[in-house]
């Protein structure tokens, strides 16, 4: 017995003969099946299933994949000029060895040592590292670019350097690139890490601008999407260094919200300029912090000294401890 499909395909041939006119149907478009062909996918418990086989209806069909699941991830790139950076006395990774990158290093080594460790003692998110000051004027933005640029020579660690003062961001100005969108943005859900993180043509260094202005930038901090955001930073590679460039503590309240994520902070305090009383209160807004390291900018050592004068008039005296007793001030 014929199958019915070869009866009705002798009963189109008869019609045809006959001079009666039939359309031709048409094949199925690539990509779509006919419709008692595709099986039906629903997630168990998921009610938009009620929608179609596919979930919610978006007026496009399976052939045609929705532009935000298809388009691919801008690649954001900057250019440091780093003869210019090196001319205004920052660690580049292709200079000689210089006084300042020296002194770096000995400031990055116990940084770097905290976030390599491991066990009870060891301390929490010790790879978050703040770099902040009591008042403006006291080097902590040239601290934050020399720190994140030595830990980029490093074999075993990448680092991020992050743009966290919302008020005055002065890093792009430092590193001659435009200002744009960047941290505050993640945190208002306006973008996504992989389109304003940018990476530079220093090899192991990422930076993330603080981005578009915001009236709650404080209240955007503290929030859960900062922790999210921190914690997906923080872990996602376990060689990753994040430096954060943040406010004054006695100017503004966002960095003190900041310093409760931290591990590790760098207070920079200026030589003979900044008041004892400021560097007491300022240390006591992060006391919650396990690691405080207190950096002397500025400062001039003796002739007879390991390092000589400071020509250039940067120079660093390093004490670092647990607590603000043992400041090193």
């Amino acid at each position: 017995m014929a199958s019915l499909i070869e009866q009705a395909a002798e009963r189109l041939e008869q019609l045809r003969q006959a001079g009666i006119p039939f359309p031709e149907v048409a094949p199925a478009p690539p990509g779509l099946r006919r419709k008692e062909e595709e099986p039906e996918v629903f997630l168990a418990g998921d009610p938009s299933h009620e929608k179609g086989p596919l979930g919610p209806s978006t007026g496009l069909s399976p052939a045609e994949p929705s532009a935000k699941a298809t388009a691919p991830s801008p690649s954001l790139r900057i250019e440091f000029d780093l003869d210019g950076l090196a001319a205004a006395n920052v660690v580049t990774p292709s200079a000689p060895r210089s006084q300042i990158a020296d002194e770096f290093r000995v400031v990055k080594r116990p940084l770097l040592a905290n976030a390599k460790a491991r066990g009870a003692k060891a301390p929490a998110n010790a790879n978050l590292i703040m770099v902040t000051s009591a008042v403006a004027g006291e080097g902590k933005s040239f601290t934050s670019i020399n720190l994140a640029m030595s830990i980029a020579a490093e074999l075993d660690h990448t680092v991020m350097l992050v743009d966290a003062d919302l008020a005055r961001p002065s890093l792009p100005r430092m590193l001659g690139i435009d200002e744009g969108p960047g941290l505050l943005d993640l945190l208002d859900g306006t973008a996504e890490i992989s389109n304003v993180l940018l990476r530079t043509n220093v090899e192991k260094l990422t930076f993330l601008r603080s981005g578009t202005p915001h009236p709650r930038a404080t209240e955007l901090l503290a929030s859960e999407s900062m922790l999210r955001l921190l914690d997906e930073m923080s872990k996602r590679y376990s060689d990753r260094i994040i430096v954060f460039d943040s406010p004054p503590l006695l100017l503004t309240t966002e960095s003190r919200v900041l310093a409760t994520h931290m591990g590790q902070v760098v207070f920079v305090i200026r030589a003979g300029k900044t008041l004892q009383s400021a560097v007491q209160h300022a240390l006591a807004t992060i006391e919650a912090c396990p690691v405080k390291m207190v950096l002397l900018n500025q400062a001039r050592a003796e002739k007879h000294g390991s390092y000589g004068e400071y020509g250039l008039g940067y120079g660093y005296s390093y004490g670092y401890g647990y607590g603000t007793k043992r400041s090193g001030t």
